[in-house]
C-alpha cells in the first residue's frame, strides 16, 4: 500500500497560537476565554473525529505527520486558534464574506487534488485537523490572508528578512489579541508553549525533576513574548 507524505502551507503547519496562562479553569472546561468556553466533552467528540480520519487515513497508506499521542494537544490548538484569529479580526476591522471562506476551501481542495486524496484526508493527516472543521479552517485561512495582505500592501515581500519581518509582525498581532482573550488552558490537556505556539502535554509536576540530557526538549515558554 502506498505511502503518502503530505504537507500544508507552512502558514497552515506553522500556525500561531498566543495564549496566556491565567484564569481559572471551571469543571468540565478544556479552556476559557473570554470569547468563548470550549467544554472538554467538545474536545473530546474533536479528538475523536480525529482518531476516526487517522483510521481511514491508514486504510488508504496516508501517515500522519503529526504525533499521535499529542491528539488532543492538537486539536485543542486548533481550536484556541480560531478564537484567537476571530479576535485579530475583530481587533483590525477585518470582515470575513463566505466567498472569501470557499476561496481557501477551494485552495486546500487544489493542494490536496495535486496529492492524490482526498481534502479530508488532507487536512487530518497534515495538520492533524478533524474534517468536519473545514469552515472554521477556511474561515482561518482568509483572516490570515487579510492581515498579510493589509500589512504588506499586497506586495508579498520575495527577500528572506522581509518574510520573516511579516511573520513576526503577524505573530505580535497574535500574541496581543490572545493577551485580550485570557486564555487558560486545563492542566489536564497541557499548557501552552509560547517558544512553538501550540499547546503541549503537561509535565508531571510531582515527579522527581529528572536530570535534562543535552537531547531533551527545550523547557515550555509560558509567559507571552508581547
Amino acid at each position: 500500500m502506498r505511502r503518502t507524505s503530505m504537507q500544508l502551507a507552512a502558514a497552515v503547519l506553522a500556525s500561531s497560537l498566543a495564549v496566556t496562562a491565567c484564569g481559572s479553569i471551571k469543571m468540565g472546561a478544556a479552556a476559557l476565554t473570554t470569547q468563548q468556553r470550549i467544554s472538554s466533552a467538545t474536545l473530546t467528540d474533536q479528538v475523536a473525529r480525529l482518531t476516526t480520519a487517522y483510521r481511514a487515513d491508514g486504510r488508504k497508506g496516508i501517515k500522519p505527520q503529526r504525533p499521535v499521542a499529542q491528539v488532543p494537544q492538537q486539536v485543542l490548538t486548533w481550536l484556541l486558534t480560531f478564537q484567537i484569529y476571530n479576535e485579530l479580526a475583530a481587533q483590525h476591522g477585518i470582515t470575513i464574506t463566505p466567498s472569501a471562506v470557499q476561496s481557501q476551501l477551494s485552495a486546500l481542495t487544489a493542494q490536496a487534488q495535486q496529492q492524490k486524496v482526498s481534502v479530508d484526508a488532507y487536512v487530518s493527516a497534515a495538520g492533524a485537523v478533524p474534517p468536519d472543521l473545514l469552515p472554521q479552517i477556511g474561515r482561518y485561512f482568509a483572516i490570515l490572508s487579510a492581515f498579510q495582505r493589509r500589512l504588506d500592501g499586497g506586495r508579498t515581500p520575495t527577500a528572506q528578512a522581509g518574510q520573516q519581518a511579516l511573520q513576526s509582525r503577524i505573530a505580535h498581532a497574535q500574541c496581543l489579541a490572545a493577551k485580550d482573550l485570557q486564555i487558560a488552558v486545563n492542566p489536564q490537556y497541557g499548557e501552552f508553549d509560547y517558544g512553538t505556539y501550540s499547546v503541549v502535554p503537561a509535565p508531571n509536576r510531582l515527579a522527581a525533576a529528572p536530570t535534562p540530557s543535552p537531547s531533551a526538549s527545550p523547557k515550555p515558554r509560558l509567559t507571552p513574548p508581547c
